[in-house]
């Protein structure tokens, strides 16, 4: 079994690269890109940890992970022990070593990052997680005294997943509602299957399944149950509200009603959740993409979702954004693999007419060319257009990925639950809490579009504040 080396050796140990997929295969199919650390890289890596006193990579984590103990149980080969350490706080593990940017969280505030690489926090997750996983392991429901309440989650993303697993654990019967056929919310419909598998998502609903969170699919909350229904008909002591941000925005200039413009929602949903890309042997299909050539506007990682998923379907995919690379809002590791693929960026560059023809279908758009001006809220130069350098560029299907906002279905059925101007869902920041007695609310629908490791904080801390809410009774 191995043990940890002298500090000064650690250092010398270089960061173990993943292995994944070549760029000219995987670009032609939808298999998953990385293909995790191997033992041995696993092991290497994990090595590289000093063990700090004050280990600062946990500042970074939402969840609050044990990151060094997981670690030192790597180091030990207790892959099952170091699986099991992490899902203490977090109970999607092979979901967030995927898709987190742990480069920006955990692995940023690694002591090693300041001179050297960090350890690969994130790679080292997925490494337990599909180890445990590969053994046929999952959580038991939880001997612990039921407390005789139950808890409605709404919504099975990564925040209502999150919350119902940390209510489990307290002894709340839990239900999960989701409105779709399927669980796992923009874990399923939005993330591609080349980056999250949805038999991993499938794999970690199951493990909530077993630890006794009941699920309802298809059951949309402020149409088949109002909240209110939900707390004074169906009996529910509290609600927490996790529907995410799944209300699409666009970008409000003339031709985007034309047929060949989609908002990313549904251009991901009807290739990740309808299956588009089996079509026929799946019912819904999606604007034949081969040789076509696909605009993608925008610059963060749902657009590269986008323009991948486009690129697979076979299309000559080319990402639009209107600032440069440099203010691009995408994981570095998205953005290279897409340039690997083959996927090619027009960057200050922003469309500001989409044209069609006689049948009113897409066939060019006039665009503009920008350069950047001072700085504007975000903290990134605002981009503004260039005098008279406008010009017509052909294309046949357009994805606007600038972002989303949050479905009114909620704030219409119940309007005692306050919401901020773009209709986001107001919360105490430390309980989560809504305006409304009894009912919390967190991830997307309260922050706008963010990360699934901060949708899964939410929910944990949900968790508490109902726990906190149904204990002592006081709101």
């Amino acid at each position: 079994m191995a043990e940890f080396l002298p500090p000064k050796e650690r250092t010398k140990l270089p960061r173990q690269v993943m292995p994944e997929q070549d760029p000219l295969i995987r670009a032609h199919n939808f298999e998953e890109v990385n293909l995790g650390l191997t033992k041995e890289q696993a092991i290497l890596d994990a090595q590289r940890c000093l063990q700090c006193k004050k280990p600062t990579c946990m500042d970074g984590c939402p969840v609050e992970i044990k990151i060094i103990d997981f670690l030192e149980l790597v180091v030990e080969e207790d892959f099952l022990g170091a699986a099991r350490k992490i899902k203490e706080d977090n109970v999607l593990p092979a979901i967030c070593g995927r898709v987190c940017p742990q480069e920006t969280q955990c692995e940023a505030k690694c002591v090693l990052a300041k001179r050297f690489e960090p350890v690969s926090i994130g790679r080292l997750e997925r490494f337990v997680a599909d180890y445990e996983m590969s053994k046929g392991i999952t959580s038991e429901i939880p001997r612990i005294d039921k407390k005789g309440k139950k808890v409605a989650v709404v919504g099975s993303g990564p925040a209502g997943l999150s919350c119902a697993g940390d209510l489990i654990n307290m002894g709340y019967d839990v239900t999960v509602f989701e409105a779709l056929h399927e669980l796992g919310g923009v874990l399923v419909y939005g993330i591609p299957e080349f980056r999250l598998p949805k038999e991993i998502v499938r794999k970690e609903v199951n493990n909530l399944r077993n630890m006794g969170v009941e699920f309802k699919t298809n059951v949309v909350i402020g149409a088949t149950y109002s909240i209110d229904e939900l707390m004074k008909e169906e009996g529910y002591s509290a609600v927490f509200v996790a529907v995410g941000a799944g209300l699409p925005w666009f970008m409000n200039i003339p031709g985007e009603s034309l047929a060949g413009v989609y908002s990313a929602n549904e251009f991901l949903t009807r290739v990740n959740l309808m299956k588009a890309y089996k079509f026929p042997e799946y019912d819904s299909p999606v604007l034949d993409c081969k040789e076509r050539r696909v605009a993608v506007f925008g610059g963060g990682n749902v657009a590269m979702d986008a323009v991948r998923t486009a690129l697979r379907l076979g299309a000559k995919a080319t990402i639009y954004y209107r600032r440069s690379e440099a203010e691009m809002p995408a994981r570095d590791e998205e953005i290279h693999h897409a340039k690997d693929e083959g996927v090619k960026f027009e960057m200050l560059t922003t469309p500001i007419e989409l044209l069609g023809d006689e049948n009113e279908r897409l066939h060019s758009m006039k665009c503009i060319r920008m350069e950047l001006g001072e700085p504007d809220a975000s903290g990134r130069r605002r981009p503004v257009p260039i005098e008279n350098s406008e010009y017509i560029e052909p294309v046949d299907i357009a994805i606007v990925a600038i972002g989303n906002g949050s479905n009114p279905l909620i704030s219409q059925t119940s309007p005692d639950i306050d919401t901020n101007k773009w209709g986001n869902i107001n919360v105490d920041g430390d309980t989560m809490r809504t305006s409304k007695p009894g009912v919390f609310a967190g991830g997307d629908i309260v922050t706008g579009g963010a990360t699934v490791i901060l949708a899964l904080g939410a929910g944990r801390q949900a968790a508490r504040g109902i726990d906190e809410y149904l204990t002592d009774g006081s709101w």
